[in-house]
């Protein structure tokens, strides 16, 4: 799923060990879509994607999200979780790993197809 809208609200980021000993930490944003009626939605990134996508408040995105829910003493909790972050004007906040390709032109009788 997508959610497009601007990051009104960076949330401090909170961290701390599971159970088992593992280190975790997670920061949240309000994310504040566009159109007629807006919503406010809060979004979670979970551990090195914190770093990898460094959003920042007042940025326009599109995030590519995981939207899961988990019972806990008979209550629900929704949590909406981000795994792809591309800012505003399409910039990817990720390094991409596929190199530009060059348009081929040519108006010899040899190049041009049959078809």
């Amino acid at each position: 799923m997508e959610l497009s809208g601007k990051v009104i609200q960076k949330l401090p980021e909170v961290g701390g060990n599971s159970k088992s000993g593992n280190a975790w930490r997670k920061q949240e944003f309000i994310i504040e879509t566009g159109g007629q009626y807006p919503k406010k939605v809060c979004v979670s990134l979970w551990g090195d994607k914190i770093d990898q996508f460094s959003i920042a408040e007042g940025a326009n995105v599109t995030l590519g999200i995981d939207v899961e829910s988990r019972e806990y003493n008979g209550r629900w909790y929704t949590e909406v979780k981000a795994y792809k972050v591309e800012q505003s004007g399409g910039r990817s906040a990720a390094p991409s790993d596929m190199p530009e390709m060059d348009t081929f032109h040519s108006d010899g009788e040899e190049d041009k197809l049959p078809f």
